[in-house]
């Protein structure tokens, strides 16, 4: 992870350009995972070429695989967590319970 990419304490999130982004479901087997994770690069390469050529077709199929990987590794659809608390994927990290956790760190590294 580089500098500006960084979990947050209960390891729910990425924090990236100060939004948060859910991470994998940790619970899931790791053959699971890997697969998962080949499948989302494989999906992200069609759209990317989809685009390139100008498919829309293809381009709108490549995006529900991509879709597809990513609600199997638990970044999206429901939480992976059971405690209750809400999905705050997408939201600015400053509208969050993480904000003061994330104040304290930009301020611990000035």
């Amino acid at each position: 992870m580089t500098k500006e990419t960084i979990k947050t304490p209960d390891e729910r999130y990425l924090v990236i350009k100060g939004r948060l982004w859910r991470c994998s479901d940790p619970s899931l087997p790791e053959s699971v995972y890997q697969e998962q994770v080949k499948r989302l690069m494989a999906a992200r390469r069609k759209v990317r070429d989809a685009k390139a050529s100008g498919d829309e077709g293809q381009e709108r199929e490549a995006r529900q695989q991509v879709d597809h990987a990513k609600r199997a590794l638990g970044e999206r659809g429901p939480v992976w967590w059971s405690d209750g608390e809400p999905d705050y994927t997408q939201c600015k990290i400053e509208n969050t319970p993480y904000a003061e956790w994330y104040r304290s760190l930009q301020e611990a590294s000035e």
